[in-house]
């Protein structure tokens, strides 16, 4: 297997890439590995017969019966299945030694993340926080680095979906038994509070939380324990205070993750359903700033894949993070690019936002891994 390149240019001998799951998420991260020059190689979902409905699919060469068969003919897997197989089935990609890429909650327990980052030695083992990969948000990185920004004060964050709306909404997610402790914060509010942290460059150290499930009972689950949402108050290493709210019952929003960052010289704020702007704001002087190469720091540049005026979103995100990951694999060390540590860092936070909401007191999160 030769050398990987990132944001999609093609790897000089191609690595041979498998998939485990078929739903959604299974068919973005085959988009983004094909955008790479990487060769699909094979897919295991469900049964064997889906298998090969998924391969047919989504052009993936074959469809195998087992996680074993499909390891023996591939070099690196993305883990795209319910939460609660994210743990076993990464742990023997791992254990087999090949590169791993696996969907968030890296795991369901804080335990079990635990032992996947330290078997993680000598492999690439990411987690697709892909939200770093906007080219706008690297440019707020780098803008609060370089000290532009000031000292970082107070932190406004959100991500809210409506998916989850009524109470014939339903999903596999709500069973704490396939998803988790956690629904809502384990599934985006991971996204958003690692934003956060990446972009400041700041760590929470302790949470005060409170979480409702709205709806006990749905069309095919019953007595229903995970949240619908999450709010959040918390405080920073650097001595910053900060609000989340997370919610999967917010009408009319779709993936409306958004983070306003005030800082002593200017506040910057992101919203993901708006990509191709930064709101950069001041007492006198406050201004957009497009996604435009020309006007961007070096980091945010790279990822900037079609000139201004042409959007970039998701899928582009997602494909520029699959890029640094093979990269990664080829022997490159990609800025930023999220590891198994950042995804156990995720379930940690996840966990002491329930213990929070669960105590109604403040709790420590523990120090980086």
């Amino acid at each position: 297997m030769g050398p990987a390149s990132g944001n999609g240019v093609a790897v000089t001998a191609p690595l041979r890439v498998g998939i485990v799951g078929g739903g959604f998420m299974a068919a973005v991260h085959s988009r983004a590995a094909r955008s790479t020059g990487a060769v699909l190689a094979g897919v295991v979902a469900s049964s064997p017969e889906r298998s090969q409905q998924v391969a047919a699919e989504l052009g993936i060469e074959r469809g195998f019966d087992s996680l074993d068969a499909l390891i023996d003919n591939v070099d690196a897997v993305h883990v795209c299945t319910p939460n609660a197989l994210h743990a076993p089935q990464a742990l023997a990609v791992l254990e087999a030694g090949l590169h791993v890429v696996c969907e968030k909650p890296l795991a369901t327990t804080v335990a079990d993340a635990e032992r996947l980052v330290h078997t993680a030695s000598g492999v690439t083992a990411a987690v697709p926080f892909v939200y770093r990969f906007h080219p706008l948000v690297r440019h707020a990185r780098d803008r609060i680095a370089s000290g532009e920004s000031g000292r970082v004060l107070s932190i406004r964050g959100s991500y809210l979906q409506d998916w989850m709306l009524d109470e014939a909404d339903d999903n596999w997610r709500v069973d704490a038994a396939a998803g988790g402790r956690s629904r809502a914060f384990a599934d985006i509010g991971s996204h958003l509070i690692d934003l956060i942290e990446f972009v400041t460059g700041d760590r929470v150290t302790r949470v005060a939380s409170t979480a409702r499930t709205f709806f006990g009972d749905r069309a095919e689950h019953q007595a229903i324990t995970t949240e619908d949402a999450a709010a959040v108050v918390f405080e920073t290493t650097g001595g910053a205070i900060g609000t989340l709210l997370v919610s999967q019952t917010a009408p009319g929003r779709k993936n409306a993750l958004t983070i306003e960052i005030a800082g002593s010289a200017e506040s910057i704020g992101f919203e993901q359903e708006q990509p191709e702007t930064l709101w950069v704001g001041r007492r006198t002087g406050s201004l957009i700033v497009p996604r435009d190469a020309d006007q961007l720091s070096p980091d945010a540049a790279r990822l900037c894949t079609v000139p201004a005026g042409h959007p970039q979103g998701y899928q582009d995100a997602f494909n520029a993070f699959v890029g640094d990951v093979y990269a990664a694999v080829g022997g490159a060390s990609p800025d930023g690019l999220p590891r198994f540590d950042d995804g156990l860092r995720a379930v940690r936070l996840t966990d002491a936002v329930m213990t929070a909401s669960e105590t109604a007191a403040w709790v420590d999160v523990p120090a980086a891994t």
